[in-house]
């Protein structure tokens, strides 16, 4: 008789994880721990909060995303992009409803993982196709520069605030004074042009005293810390040449569990939130999903759309109720656990645990911590993603969409992020749309000698006088089944010897009913001056929906396999026309 083979317990499987993947978790969790720290401080500075905000967005919310996700190597929590719109997203209402900014951003993180939920119980990953390349890559240049931009108030100790560069530049303007405050920006220019060259430098210095290129490259990334900790020591040595320089302050987990419940926010404020987180979610979604695939094409992994969405929408349920931030995949940090070797989500949760340590153990000493040195931070995280080499690309490839990109960009600097990305969105849909209304088609032969049919205009190839053979490369729908119609019926002018034309189908995917509509009239209109409409190369998926109208009661011709079918039927028949006496 068969035997069950009984699952492994669960010490099995901590001996068996412990034997594998402990080590090389542990320590990728050593190493983005090193990295977390300033982060998480400097992007809930960005986002207008609390620095303990960033470090409980840190915590649980890996947590979260290990027991859901998909990708073994994804660190999610708070990000550049998402800070920046999350502080646009929750600045206006809090103000409008006299509610804390924490209070807001709790409620926009509780509201993007229903989002998250809903979407991955109704199969709606696909959505995120709605910010095609063009739109995200204008979106994320014209985002980082702004985020940059923004920092430098911060950074230069200037009295100056916005969200976009107008913004900013009316604040200056109407401030009066912008001189810097001297020994800020003495700080923040010595970090901003430390963590820069380290950067740049570092691995190919490292590597050069002697350290191996792997390692060489992940100590390299952690160059934040340095500059912090010295940053640090300075200003505890030196308090008094620090005057007047905004800290930090004091980090304390014991702060950081004291904070409002999502709840107790009023429906209106819920309500004002609810388009935001949106799109929000749609943003973050995208950024993660592009983040675990990429990592997973290079581990031989398979990421799976939907459970992503189950994984940020259980992490941002637990930024909520941990007193955290909006947070999703992160590149920079995602990167650095790749590379640092982590095997398993494990090494996220191990990740959780050392930064809850490291807070609890230097909470107090990063109240030196100059916030300038933070601003350093994000100005060069963020200068990492402006990448011109789409619009490069796009310039050479399409206008059209190099226009749409930045227009993308130049909206997100200058009007912001909410109103950049849905009018890229609208943009991209009319793109779309004006395409698919006109079509490409051509008239093709064959290629002599062989069964291969090709553009007329392209190549050299045979046709026949009585026959005119035309390529659809769209799909027949609502949006240009009419302009088709059209113009098949310009394309017949002057052809008095015609008597037959087929519709070469091997490129339409589908037809709607109005495309449909437009075939059976097409037909009307051509067997009234005796010509005959046939098609060929049929997909079985459209065909099967055609015979299902009865195309066998309406159609003149004939529907043949392949083209070629239909060039020698259609040329034995011309030649027995031409034959029968007059």
């Amino acid at each position: 008789t068969d035997t069950a083979i009984a699952p492994p317990s669960l010490a099995g499987r901590w001996r068996a994880y412990r034997q594998s993947a402990l080590t090389d978790d542990l320590v990728a969790a050593v190493i983005v721990t090193i990295l977390l720290v300033p982060q998480s401080l400097a992007y809930a500075m960005l986002a207008g909060l609390p620095p303990v905000v960033g470090v409980m967005a840190s915590l649980l919310p890996i947590v979260g995303y290990a027991l859901f996700g998909s990708s073994t190597t994804l660190a999610v929590g708070p990000v550049a992009v998402l800070a920046m719109m999350t502080a646009q997203a929750i600045g206006a209402v809090s103000a409008a409803h006299g509610i804390e900014p924490h209070l807001a951003a709790l409620v926009l993180a509780l509201e993007m993982a229903a989002v998250f939920l809903v979407a991955a119980l109704l199969r709606l990953e696909t959505l995120a196709a709605l910010l095609g390349a063009p739109v995200l890559h204008g979106f994320i240049t014209g985002a980082a520069l702004v985020i940059a931009i923004g920092q430098l108030p911060a950074l230069l100790g200037i009295a100056a605030k916005g969200s976009t560069v107008v913004e900013m530049g009316r604040s200056v303007a109407t401030a009066g004074s912008i001189a810097p405050h001297a020994t800020t920006a003495a700080i923040g220019l010595l970090a901003l042009a430390l963590l820069w060259s380290l950067r740049r430098h570092g691995s190919r210095l490292l590597q050069a005293a002697g350290l191996p290129p792997r390692r060489a490259q992940l100590l390299a990334r952690t160059a934040p810390i340095v500059v912090v900790a010295a940053a640090v020591t300075g200003i505890a040595l030196f308090p008094a040449a620090a005057e007047g320089v905004a800290l930090a302050g004091r980090i304390s987990l014991g702060d950081g569990l004291s904070f409002p419940l999502p709840w107790q926010a009023p429906p209106a404020v819920w309500r004002a939130l609810a388009m935001p987180a949106v799109l929000l979610a749609l943003v973050a979604y995208v950024e993660s999903l592009a983040v675990a695939e990429a990592l997973g094409a290079r581990r031989g992994e398979k990421v799976s759309p939907r459970r992503e969405l189950f994984g940020l929408a259980a992490a941002n349920a637990a930024a909520s109720v941990a007193g955290g931030m909006p947070v999703t995949g992160g590149f920079a940090r995602s990167i650095v656990n790749f590379d640092a070797g982590a095997r398993t989500r494990l090494a996220g949760v191990w990740t959780a645990i050392l930064l809850a340590v490291a807070i609890a153990l230097l909470g107090d000493v990063l109240q030196y911590l100059p916030k300038a040195v933070l601003a350093a931070t994000i100005i060069v995280a963020v200068l990492s993603l402006v990448d011109f080499g789409p619009f490069v690309l796009a310039w050479r490839y399409s206008r059209t969409e190099f226009g749409l990109m930045l227009l993308v960009a130049l909206m997100t600097l200058t009007v912001g992020v909410k109103e950049a990305l849905f009018a890229g969105v609208v943009a991209a849909v009319g793109v779309l749309l004006q395409r698919t209304a006109r079509p490409h088609w051509t008239e093709v032969g064959r290629l002599a000698g062989t069964e291969v049919f090709r553009n007329v205009s392209r190549f050299k190839v045979e046709t026949l006088p009585h026959v005119l053979a035309i390529r659809v490369d769209e799909s027949l729908v609502f949006t240009n089944s009419r302009w088709i119609s059209e113009t098949l019926s310009a394309a017949l002018a002057g052809r008095p010897r015609l008597r037959h034309v087929v519709l070469m189908m091997s490129g339409v995917n589908g037809i709607d009913l109005t495309g449909l509509e437009v075939l059976m009239q097409l037909d009307r209109e051509l067997d009234a001056r005796g010509v005959r409409l046939h098609f060929s190369e049929l997909k079985g998926p459209v065909r099967d929906r055609l015979e299902r109208a009865g195309i066998g009661d309406w159609l003149s011709g004939e529907i043949y396999m392949t083209q070629h079918d239909a060039f020698c039927a259609l040329a034995k028949d011309s030649a027995e026309s031409a034959a029968a006496p007059a």
